[in-house]
């Protein structure tokens, strides 16, 4: 069984930033694309950013230039690095990933963002 597992959330004030990871672990062969998703409260889960095996990215266009998805191929880990953070941010992040050619999700990991 695979599963992934978020950390990092939490509350952070206006301007400033917090960095997620989540890690994959279980009885993995492959994992292709990784990414976050967030879902603020009477919204729909949007993507935040997604990132390939090989490493080319791709950002909603609200979080561009503020944050920054990596991964740890090694590890088996997916980054988000959040910077400049605004209330408008403030959501469930879930972290999503392909592995062994199926669609996983972890369980979701809050930030707020408020003074």
């Amino acid at each position: 069984q695979v599963q992934l597992v978020e950390s990092g959330g939490g509350l952070v004030q206006p301007g400033g930033s917090l960095r997620l990871s989540c890690a994959a672990s279980g009885r993995i062969f492959s994992i292709k694309d990784m990414g976050w998703y967030r879902q603020a409260p009477g919204k729909e889960r949007e993507l935040v950013a997604g990132i390939t095996s090989g490493g080319h990215t791709n950002y909603a266009g609200s979080v561009k230039g503020r944050f920054t998805i990596s991964r740890d191929n090694a590890k088996n880990t997916v980054y988000l690095q959040m910077n400049s953070l605004n209330p408008e941010d403030t959501a469930v992040y879930y972290c999503n990933a392909v592995v062994n050619q199926y669609y996983y999700w972890g369980q979701g990991t809050q930030v707020t963002v408020s003074s």
